[in-house]
């Protein structure tokens, strides 16, 4: 067999690295009927939708969709779901989707099995009803039935695909802590106004005193980002009247809620 050129075998890896690159773009007719499908999408300029439908081929060439325990999903739902998780990528890009590589999808809230060890060594089991999931490095899992119910109810500050995709964002600093990657002037700026939004809101959910926004955000300041997160594109004005520094360096990360009027 003849010697092959020097730089052969590096000019094919750089060859079938750029494929590996160049996803198939989404049929322009099929993005119409998907961003119709739901408000954030239907309600983006048209720049920042066309950006999205980069976004979402990217992930759709990039993650394997899974549905389980017996859901059925077509193409377009496939997209819908790209759509979805891609939104809060608008600013940050195509960098958010590094460090897993599938979305597992349930018709409706799962059970996961959950164990502990506590301070005086005795295991502590139980099982959690979910309807989002994102591990660590591992898959993000979501359930069908509760994307649908917060499409059809776009407004009342709830969106799983957002929450789960906060915390894969939250992840890519290498520290779960509800602070993204962030330039470091940016960051300190953050931490600081996180901190007195979620200690203020803490002390009003542990008061018992009822809050606009949901009290889970007050689990931990990784749930607290991934909460607001969805406020800032389901319900803007709310978030911005309850937490008015928060809601600014959202807008900043996330680029403008497509519902704010």
């Amino acid at each position: 067999m003849a010697q092959l050129p020097a730089g052969y075998v590096p000019l094919i890896e750089r060859l079938f690295g750029w494929l590996r690159r160049t996803p198939r773009e989404i049929d322009p007719t099929l993005w119409d009927t998907t961003c119709h499908r739901a408000a954030w999408l239907q309600q983006l300029d048209a720049a920042r939708r066309e950006r999205l439908r980069v976004l979402a081929a990217r992930f759709l060439h990039e993650k394997t969709i899974s549905p389980a325990a017996g859901l059925q999903l077509d193409d377009a739902d496939g997209v819908l779901l790209a759509a979805l998780c891609c939104l809060p990528l608008l600013e940050l890009g195509e960098v958010g989707l590094r460090g897993w590589s599938q979305l597992i999808v349930y018709p409706d809230a799962f059970r996961v099995h959950r164990s502990q060890v506590d301070a005086a060594g005795v295991l502590h089991e139980w099982d959690d009803a979910l309807i989002g999931e994102s591990w660590d490095s591992g898959p993000l899992i979501l359930s069908w039935a509760d994307i649908q119910a917060d499409i059809a109810d776009p407004e009342a500050g709830f969106c799983v695909a957002v929450h789960e995709m906060a915390h894969k964002i939250d992840a890519l600093d290498g520290a779960i802590d509800g602070t993204p990657p962030l330039p470091r002037a940016w960051q300190k700026q953050w931490a600081a106004d996180f901190q007195q939004a979620y200690d203020a809101f803490c002390a009003a959910v542990d008061q018992g005193r009822e809050t606009q926004i949901d009290p889970y955000a007050s689990e931990a300041p990784e749930e607290f980002f991934a909460v607001v997160s969805e406020y800032h594109f389901s319900a803007p004005a709310l978030l911005a009247r309850e937490m008015p520094a928060v809601a600014g360096h959202l807008q900043r990360f996330y680029g403008p809620s497509p519902l704010m009027r």
